[in-house]
């Protein structure tokens, strides 16, 4: 049976249920757990620096409106990250490269910013849609081009997630094939294709961290406009 490229994209089952939710639950019980000591080992000190400086800097330019969104941002930020490494291990499954799963994390909460949004400051908050100073002729249309772009944040958020990792396992893929096939007949090739194979792998790991990161600033960014 020839298998496509794209099989390794198809959720994964066993008996006929969906093993997503095992790939989704794992992630949470990789993190250590801190302990009731008062000196933690190196691993707990780290992940909280980690976690305290990525806090810091997300926060920065929010109000303090915006900081009782730390849990939710840093936990996102952290499943994230953690789900897109452990995709790049051989035989496993990235369920962001699913677009209903990146849908499904990006659309509620988009939807709470701009619900919150609404709710504090309606007028600020409608006030995004017409830019001041605009020419009254422009004003129906630049009111449509807003709305339209307000309502494709989501989708931008899940598509470009799901687009980077899709496209980076996919290189993998093919440039792994093509160093499988070569081996035999020119060896050089094959070795110099494997040596981009492993750069591309340490780029791939690069954009698996930099995506979760952009996903949660982009949140973070439309957080700060309704707060």
């Amino acid at each position: 049976m020839m298998l496509s490229f794209f099989d390794q994209f198809m959720s994964p089952t066993y008996l006929g249920i969906p093993l997503i939710a095992v790939a989704l639950t794992l992630p949470w019980i990789l993190f250590p757990t801190p302990s009731t000591r008062w000196l933690n080992n190196r691993l707990i000190t780290l992940q909280g620096w980690f976690i305290n400086r990525f806090t810091q800097q997300l926060l920065l330019p929010l109000n303090l409106g915006g900081h009782k969104w730390a849990v939710l941002l840093t936990s996102l930020m952290l499943f994230l990250i953690t789900l897109n490494m452990l995709g790049l291990l051989p035989y496993t499954f990235t369920p962001t490269t699913q677009l209903s799963l990146n849908m499904g994390l990006a659309v509620p909460l988009w939807l709470a910013t701009v619900i919150i949004g609404m709710r504090n400051q309606p007028t600020a908050a409608l006030g995004h849609l017409l830019p001041e100073g605009t020419p009254v002729p422009l004003i129906p249309i630049l009111i449509i081009i807003e709305t339209i772009s307000l309502f494709i944040r989501p989708l931008a958020l899940g598509v470009r997630l799901t687009a980077n990792l899709t496209a980076g396992h996919l290189l993998i893929q093919l440039i792994a094939t093509a160093a499988f096939v070569l081996l035999p007949m020119m060896p050089t090739v094959a070795i110099l294709t494997s040596i981009v194979l492993f750069l591309l792998t340490l780029l791939e790991i690069a954009v698996a961290m930099i995506q979760a990161y952009v996903f949660v600033l982009l949140l973070s960014l439309y957080l700060q406009e309704n707060v």
